[in-house]
C-alpha cells in the first residue's frame, strides 16, 4: 500500500505516518492485497482525502467500512462508480429520504464525487475490505488512523456538520467537539434499519439550514 494523499492533508496527519501502528496497518493491507481480491483498489484507498481537501470540508459523512462487492467501492463511502446498477440499497434509501427531504427526484448516478467537490467528507471508519467479506479488515488498524482524522478534523476546524448514521458512527461523537460543530444522529440507511428513523431525519434540509446560519453555501445534494 502506497499512501498517496494531497499534500494539503499529509500536513495535516503527517505524525500518524509515523507511529508504528501504521506501519504495521500498512504491512496488514499489502498482504491482503497479494491474498485475494481488496476493494477498493490501491490507488483509491485515500480517494475521500484527495475528492476533498482539508481547508474546504463543510460536512462530514461516516460509513463503516467499503461496499464488499466487487466494482461498487471506490474510496468513498456509500459511492459508487457511475456504471454500477441497480445502487446498493443503503444509497438507495439516501436518495430517497433527500427526495422526501427536499424534494430532489432520486438519482440513478451514484457516485457522490459531487457532493465531495462541494466540500462533504466522505469518509469509512475502515478503509479497505475483502471481497464478499463485510468488516474483513475490522482491527486492521484502520479505527486508529480515522479517529485521528476525525479528532483532527473536529480540533482544527470549525462550524461543520457531522452525519453520524448508524451505531458504529455514533460511537465516534466522543471525539467530536460539540461546543464548535453540529452533529446529526439516526439509524444506518440500511434496509435493515432505515425505516427506524433514518426515513424522516431530513438530515440533509437540517445540514443546509446550519451550513447557511454560519454563512456558507448549501450543498447540492
Amino acid at each position: 500500500m502506497n499512501v498517496k494523499i494531497s499534500s494539503n492533508w499529509h500536513n495535516v496527519l503527517k505524525d500518524e505516518f509515523d507511529k508504528p501502528y501504521f506501519a504495521d496497518l500498512v504491512t496488514k493491507v499489502r498482504e491482503a492485497y497479494t491474498k485475494g481480491d481488496v476493494w477498493p483498489k490501491g490507488p483509491n484507498i485515500f480517494h475521500a482525502f484527495d475528492a476533498c481537501e482539508f481547508d474546504k470540508i463543510k460536512v462530514v459523512i461516516l460509513g463503516q467500512d467499503p461496499y464488499p462487492t466487487p466494482g461498487h467501492a471506490h474510496g468513498l463511502c456509500f459511492s459508487v462508480e457511475e456504471n454500477v446498477k441497480p445502487l446498493p440499497r443503503s444509497l438507495n434509501n439516501i436518495f430517497k429520504e433527500i427526495q422526501t427531504d427536499i424534494g430532489k427526484p432520486e438519482r440513478s448516478n451514484g457516485n457522490l464525487e459531487r457532493w465531495a467537490v462541494q466540500g462533504v467528507f466522505l469518509l469509512n471508519t475502515v478503509l479497505t475490505v475483502n471481497a464478499h467479506q463485510p468488516n474483513s479488515h475490522k482491527n486492521f488498524g484502520w479505527e486508529i488512523f480515522t479517529n485521528a482524522v476525525i479528532q483532527a478534523i473536529s480540533r482544527q476546524r470549525e462550524q461543520l456538520v457531522f452525519l453520524l448514521w448508524g451505531s458504529q458512527a455514533i460511537q465516534k461523537s466522543p471525539l467530536i467537539d460539540r461546543s464548535k460543530h453540529t452533529i446529526l444522529t439516526t439509524v444506518h440507511p440500511s434496509p435493515l434499519s432505515a425505516h427506524r428513523g433514518f426515513f424522516g431525519c431530513k438530515h440533509f434540509s437540517k445540514t443546509n439550514e446550519v451550513l447557511t446560519s454560519h454563512g456558507l453555501s448549501p450543498i447540492d445534494w
